[in-house]
């Protein structure tokens, strides 16, 4: 398999030059390029440049671990600048001010996503609206990082402590200029419903170790490399490894119904068989490697269904099979993001019931604390009871884009320049055909 882009080439180099970003690299946010030092008695060159990229992620007690018995100049000199930027931090003092930006699979080939026959017209209409593309997503992804933002998990901004949910313990500690922000991706399947429409096909661990996607071109050929929103995030924070507090990245939110991580690992549709087996197995390699870079996974539903249109019956049983066929894989999570944002109580401002059969389901007896429905209207909304922590998520999409051309009131704006950035291969207006899928 190629490590070089053909066809995609032009368009890979566009995008990833505006992020700095080489494709296929990724690598633990502890060995980024934050800074080289030459070492000395009592520590390798290695550990001192493992320092400086602890304090460049905001982890200054670490840092200072690590070089604590170095007594050579390139480690006091380190030492003295450390302690100095952590003189300097301050803690994050707004926790309900905490924008969350999520995406969908980025679109790399934009004539096949949007214009191509051979494509439905019902999965172009939703591409248009529901998707970005990679040239879009590099932009925003500089922007984003232009203005300051640095990604955290949101249990590192609330946590429960006793039975009841409260900021977090330790603090987010941060320079000045710089603010929280927290991500996630959507529907992290690969479904065979984009296999040719201009989509990565799956995450992988390539022969370097490194968590990469393959994708394959209108002609056909196989390339792999950073082509999705988590890949090029890893890829991002290697050169900018200020993006991410202490290493965090994002929530990866994956449904079961087809697989995982695009694998066919679903026994209910591909069968117990060994081919099933071995997909399982494969894609728990990649979650596990993703959860060490610093992702962690959320629950999206195992069959995209709709929790508000739903019984509590019917959400039990679609948990069993998410329970049964995705946590093996991805492991066990707290994090609940709700498949069409639809949560199960609708309204901004509106309270989950204790006595709410499926309130009851979701935390009581599954653990859900952390639920995610989605509103672009503000840059942030969070609700904070004593049971959980609910975040309105921001969707960067079609949608969206078109609503900032359109002068409606939106939340992009505090990210990027919507203009300047949209992908002159999208359709333009966005589409506005209900029955689009994602």
């Amino acid at each position: 398999m190629k490590r070089v882009p053909t066809i995609a080439a032009l368009l890979l180099a566009l995008a990833l030059t505006a992020c700095g970003v080489v494709p296929g690299g990724q690598g633990s946010a502890g060995q980024g390029s934050a800074g080289q030092g030459t070492g000395g008695t009592g520590a390798t060159a290695s550990k001192l440049a493992e320092a400086k990229t602890r304090a460049a992620q905001y982890d200054y007690d670490a840092a200072l671990a690590l070089i604590a018995g170095d007594t050579s100049q390139d480690a006091q000199q380190a030492k003295a600048e450390i302690e100095k930027a952590k003189s300097a931090a301050q803690a994050w003092t707004e926790p309900n001010k905490v924008p969350h930006l999520f995406w969908h699979p980025l679109v790399i080939d934009p004539q096949r996503a949007f214009h191509s026959s051979a494509v439905p017209a019902i999965d172009r209409a939703g591409n248009a609206q529901y998707m970005v593309t990679q040239k879009e997503f590099a932009a925003q992804l500089q922007s984003i990082y232009d203005k300051g933002y640095v990604l955290v998990h949101p249990e590192r901004i609330y946590a429960v402590k006793n039975g009841v949910m409260a900021p977090a313990a330790d603090p987010i500690t941060l320079p000045a200029g710089k603010k929280p922000l927290v991500i996630s991706e959507d529907d992290v399947n690969y479904y065979s419903r984009w296999d040719n429409a201009g989509f990565p096909r799956q995450l992988k661990i390539d022969a370097n170790g490194m968590v990469v996607n393959t994708y394959q071109d209108a002609q056909g050929n196989w390339t792999e490399g950073a082509y999705d929103v988590i890949t090029m995030i890893d890829a991002f924070v290697r050169e900018h490894p200020d993006f991410s507090y202490r290493g965090d990245k994002g929530s990866i939110a994956v449904t079961g119904y087809e697989g995982v991580l695009g694998y066919h690992s679903s026994v209910k549709k591909y069968g117990d068989t060994e081919a099933t087996k071995q997909a399982a197995a494969d894609a728990k390699k990649v979650a596990d490697a993703l959860k060490a870079e610093g992702w962690n996974f959320a629950n999206h539903t195992w069959n995209h269904i709709s929790f508000q249109a739903s019984t509590a019956a019917q959400i039990e049983a679609d948990q069993a099979l998410w329970k049964a066929e995705v946590e093996p894989i991805v492991g066990s999570t707290k994090e609940m993001i709700f498949a069409f944002g639809s949560d199960i109580v609708f309204g901004i401002g509106k309270s989950y019931a204790a006595s709410d059969p499926k309130y009851q389901l979701l935390h009581d007896k599954l653990g859900y604390e952390y639920f995610f429905p989605i509103d672009n209207s503000s840059p942030y909304y969070v609700q904070v009871k004593d049971g959980y922590y609910r975040q309105w998520r921001v969707n960067i999409d079609g949608i969206t884009m078109q609503k900032v051309l359109d002068g409606k009131p939106s939340a992009l704006p505090l990210f990027f320049d919507t203009k300047s950035l949209w992908d002159p291969e999208r359709p333009k207006p966005t589409p506005t055909d209900a029955t689009g899928v994602a």
